[in-house]
C-alpha cells in the first residue's frame, strides 16, 4: 500500500511539473507583428520594429513560454538604415522560415525599396545583407516550403490597380528560387478581397501558407489592424490554390464582444500557427491590452493561444470567447539562462558596464559615434544637434514600456553649460507625443524641466520646472495607465514628484497614431547647435506592476 501511495504522489508530482502555464502576452509591449518557426525543438520568433534600430529583434524558445532575445536580423546600417523615416515607417511584418539549416527573414521596407530576404546559417547571426524583390510589389511577404518548391506569399494591390472600395486588397504568390533567392515565372493571384468579397472585407494581409496532411492551409488577417482585426483561413489542395474559405470565419477575432469588459484585450489577428511541443497546434499573434475604450500606450503585443482542429479546419482560442491571460498545457517547461522575463509582472536592472542589451533600440541607425560605455562611468551621450522630433539619429536609447503601470529610473551625471543642452529620460511615442524629463540651464541657474511634445508647433512646451543644482540626480518616470508622474531624487529612493497626473493619453496609439508602443528612453540634445558636452547615465531599472497579474 505504501508503494503505490508514493507512486502515486510521483505521478501526480511528475503531473504537475510537466505542465506549463503561458502568461500573456508572452511578449509584452511593442513587439506586433510576430512571425514564429519550428526547428526541431527549437522556435524562433521575429517582431516588426519599423523605423527603430536594431531592426527585427530574432528570440529563441523551447518551450513557446520563455523568450530569449538571440540577436537582431538588420544590426549593421551597411544592411540598410531608416534615415529620414518616421517613428512608423521602416520595417513592416517579417516571417522567418528554415530550409536545409539555412534562416529566411522576408520582410518589407516601407516607402523605399520594398521587399527583401535576408539569410542567415545562425539565427542569432549575422544575417547577409539584403536581395531585393522587386517583383513582389506589397507588403508581409512570407515564404512556403513544399516538398520540391518554395513559395513568397504576400499582401497585394486590388485587380489591375482598381480597388472596388477602400481596403480592397489581395493575395499573391510567386514561385521562389531558396538559392538564387529570385522569384521564378509568373505572379498567381490567390485571395480577391478576403474571405467573401460581396462583404467588402478590408486589408487582407499577413499571409502564411502551411501545410498539414493533405490539405494547403492559407492563414491570413481580415479587418485592419486595430479593433475590427480578425484571423480567417482558406484551404487547397495545391500551393497555388484555388482556395476556398472555411465556411465559419473568422477562427480569431475579438470585434464582437463587449469593450467595456474587464481587463479586455483587442485587435487580436495577424497570427502565425506552430506545432508545440506536445504535437498540439498554437496560435502565435499580436493583440492589444487597452486601460480604457481603445486607449493603449504599450503598442501591439505578441499572445499565445491554443487552436483546435474541428473537421479539417482550425480554430483559435476554442474553448473561449475572450482571450485569456493565462493557458496551461502538458509539457515541460524549459526555462533558458540569463533571460530577462518578458511575460507578467517583472523587474529588472540594465547596467551599462560593458555592451548595450539588444533589447535598446535607437532611432531609425546605430549611432556608435556618440555614445560609450566604460564601467567607471556607465553609458555616456554626446549631446547632438538632432532632436527626437526631427527624422534624424539623435542621442536616443530606448526601452520598451511592457506594462499599463511601471516604473522607469536612472542615475543621471550632467552640468548643462547653457539652455540649449538637455539630459534626461523621455517617454516615447512619436516624433511630437512625448514627455521629457531632463536637466538644463533657464536663467543661468541649473533645473529639472518638463516639456511635453507640440506637433502644431514643431517643437516642445515646458510643463514644470524646479531648480536642482546637483550634478548627480535621479529621475523616474511612472506609468498609470492614463497618467503618468515624473520624479526626481539628489539621493537614491528619495524621491520628489516634479508634475503628477500629466495625460497619459497622448501617448497612447488613438491620439498618436502610428504601428508602435511608447519607449523609456535616454536622451540628450543640444537643440540644433553643436556641442562638446556630455551626459552619463548609470543605469535604467523598469518594474512592471499590472493589477492583472498580481
Amino acid at each position: 500500500m505504501r508503494k503505490l501511495l508514493v507512486l502515486f504522489l510521483c505521478c501526480i508530482t511528475f503531473a504537475v511539473s510537466a505542465q506549463i502555464k503561458f502568461t500573456n502576452p508572452i511578449l509584452s509591449g511593442f513587439y506586433p507583428d510576430p512571425s514564429v518557426t519550428k526547428v526541431g525543438s527549437d522556435y524562433y520568433l521575429v517582431n516588426s520594429t519599423f523605423s527603430y534600430f536594431p531592426g527585427i529583434p530574432v528570440f529563441h524558445s523551447k518551450d513557446l513560454k520563455n523568450w530569449k532575445q538571440i540577436g537582431n536580423v538588420i544590426n549593421r546600417p551597411s544592411q540598410m538604415n531608416f534615415l529620414g523615416d518616421g517613428v512608423s515607417r521602416g520595417l513592416f511584418a517579417p516571417s522567418i522560415n528554415c530550409y536545409k539549416g539555412i534562416y529566411y527573414v522576408t520582410c518589407t521596407l516601407i516607402d523605399r525599396k520594398g521587399n527583401f530576404v535576408v539569410t542567415a546559417k545562425n539565427p542569432a547571426g549575422p544575417w547577409s545583407d539584403p536581395v531585393w524583390l522587386p517583383q513582389v510589389k506589397g507588403i508581409d511577404p512570407s515564404l512556403f516550403f513544399d516538398a520540391d518548391k518554395a513559395y513568397i506569399v504576400y499582401n497585394s494591390d486590388a485587380p489591375t490597380n482598381k480597388p472596388l472600395y477602400d481596403g480592397h486588397r489581395t493575395i499573391r504568390v510567386f514561385e521562389f528560387d531558396p538559392t538564387t533567392l529570385k522569384v521564378v515565372g509568373e505572379e498567381k493571384q490567390l485571395v480577391n478581397g478576403g474571405v467573401d468579397i460581396s462583404k467588402k472585407p478590408v486589408w487582407i494581409e499577413g499571409p502564411h501558407i502551411f501545410k498539414r496532411g493533405e490539405w494547403y492551409y492559407l492563414c491570413a488577417a481580415e479587418g485592419g489592424t486595430s479593433v475590427n482585426h480578425s484571423q480567417v483561413i482558406l484551404r487547397s489542395k495545391s500551393a497555388i490554390g484555388p482556395y476556398i474559405a472555411y465556411e465559419k470565419n473568422p477562427i480569431l477575432t475579438q470585434r464582437d464582444l463587449d469593450p467595456n469588459r474587464k481587463n479586455p484585450i483587442t485587435s487580436a489577428g495577424h497570427a502565425e500557427l506552430i506545432v508545440g511541443p506536445d504535437g498540439n497546434t498554437y496560435a502565435v499573434f499580436l493583440a492589444v491590452r487597452p486601460y480604457e475604450g481603445i486607449f493603449y500606450n504599450t503598442g501591439r503585443e505578441t499572445f499565445i493561444a491554443p487552436v483546435k482542429w474541428v473537421e479539417g479546419w482550425p480554430i483559435i482560442n476554442p474553448d473561449n470567447k475572450e482571450i485569456k491571460y493565462s493557458y496551461t498545457a502538458n509539457f515541460k517547461e524549459v526555462k533558458q539562462r540569463d533571460v530577462r522575463p518578458q511575460s507578467g509582472n517583472f523587474s529588472y536592472r540594465i547596467n551599462f558596464v560593458e555592451k548595450l542589451d539588444p533589447a535598446l533600440l535607437f532611432l531609425r541607425t546605430l549611432g556608435t559615434s556618440w555614445y560609450k560605455i566604460s564601467k567607471s562611468s556607465g553609458l555616456t551621450l554626446n549631446l547632438l544637434p538632432e532632436t527626437c522630433m526631427g527624422n534624424g539619429n539623435p542621442a536616443f536609447i530606448g526601452k520598451r514600456q511592457q506594462h499599463l503601470s511601471s516604473k522607469t529610473s536612472t542615475e543621471l551625471v550632467f552640468d548643462a553649460t547653457s539652455e540649449n543642452e538637455k539630459a534626461g529620460m523621455v517617454i516615447f511615442q512619436s516624433e511630437y507625443n512625448f514627455y521629457y524629463l531632463c536637466k538644463s540651464v533657464s536663467n543661468g541657474k541649473p533645473v529639472l524641466q518638463l516639456f511635453k511634445g507640440n506637433k502644431e508647433k514643431k517643437d516642445m512646451d515646458l510643463i514644470a520646472e524646479k531648480e536642482v543644482g546637483m550634478s548627480k540626480v535621479y529621475l523616474q518616470i511612472e506609468a498609470k495607465k492614463d497618467k503618468y508622474n515624473f520624479y526626481y531624487a539628489t539621493k537614491p529612493n528619495d524621491w520628489k514628484l516634479l508634475r503628477g497626473g500629466v495625460d497619459g493619453k497622448y501617448l497612447s496609439t488613438k491620439v498618436a497614431g502610428g504601428f508602435v508602443g511608447s519607449l523609456f528612453g535616454l536622451y540628450a540634445t543640444s537643440s540644433g547647435k553643436e556641442s562638446s558636452n556630455s551626459a552619463s547615465f548609470k543605469w535604467l531599472d523598469y518594474l512592471g506592476n499590472d493589477e492583472v497579474y498580481r
